[in-house]
């Protein structure tokens, strides 16, 4: 989603209010996921990328065979102020994190997905990922057929690179006017995500987003921003929270504990800047 103020100042350093804000928020999003388990013409934003992990180890000393080691964050403006905490979170759990999420596009449906396709082949040379993940953007408009050819295309470029590819549902988010009239192609992205994960479950993993924030923008579980569609600090690192818990039951991945890094320097990221976060 393109971020409508393109020019707002930096934000200043947070607060510690904030900080124990985003601490709770997180707490709460890791005691929520706890229970459900037992019962945009790309405008790339800088990348957000952390130091090599040290290669973990298993018990014994033997190498670790869990995932990830390397991770490859995909998105649109949504994703992008959802990368800070995330890569806190990766790296705390010792996984080299990157983040390409793009403020006005970032998607892989359609015309305005083609710096997508142009950019991705590089990363993944690059950075070698074995987890791919990709949240649906705000822009993945077309016919559930024009989707699901897109995330194949998706599912084949990641699985010929050696990695597996994780498809997030996109949170709620406001239907504005610049989105009514793509309100329908929205709503069928998820579906035709599934389809192509039920399709490869051994290499593509489709994860339902509604689990934790709901279906409704406007009710305070969406944690939605003022604008109505992007996170502050607190849902992004509630989502950070969220996605450790679901790269655990998938991978055996074991998430950093949420006090290690939800109230670091991620918090006063620029990408807040314009939202009004507090």
């Amino acid at each position: 989603m393109n971020s409508k103020n393109t020019s707002s100042p930096l934000l200043q350093r947070p607060t510690r209010r904030t900080a124990g804000l985003v601490l709770a928020a997180t707490a709460a999003a890791f005691a929520l996921t706890a229970c459900q388990a037992s019962g945009d013409g790309s405008a790339p934003t800088a990348d957000r990328s952390t130091a090599p992990a040290a290669d973990q180890q298993a018990p014994g000393g033997q190498k670790d065979t869990t995932k990830p080691h390397k991770m490859l964050w995909m998105g649109d403006s949504i994703g992008e102020v959802q990368a800070p905490p995330l890569s806190a979170a990766m790296t705390a759990g010792r996984v080299e994190f990157k983040s390409i999420a793009a403020a006005g596009g970032g998607g892989v449906v359609g015309e305005i997905a083609q710096p997508t396709w142009e950019k991705l082949p590089k990363e993944l040379k690059s950075l070698k990922p074995d987890v791919v993940a990709y949240q649906i953007t705000t822009y993945d408009w077309g016919t559930p057929s024009e989707q699901r050819a897109a995330y194949e295309r998706l599912a084949k470029m990641v699985n010929d690179a050696g990695a597996e590819l994780l498809i997030v549902s996109a949170p709620p988010f406001k239907m504005d006017d610049f989105y009514a009239s793509h309100e329908a192609a929205i709503k069928t992205a998820p579906k035709s995500a599934k389809e192509v994960a039920d399709k490869h479950p051994d290499t593509v993993h489709f994860l339902d987003a509604s689990t934790l924030w709901g279906t409704d923008s406007t009710a305070a579980k969406a944690q939605r921003g003022k604008d109505g569609i992007h996170s502050c600090q607190q849902g992004s690192a509630a989502f950070a929270t969220w996605f450790g818990e679901q790269l655990k039951t998938q991978y055996g991945f074991a998430p950093a504990a949420v006090d290690q890094w939800a109230t670091g320097a991620w918090t006063g990221d620029k990408v807040y800047a314009q939202l009004g976060c507090k």
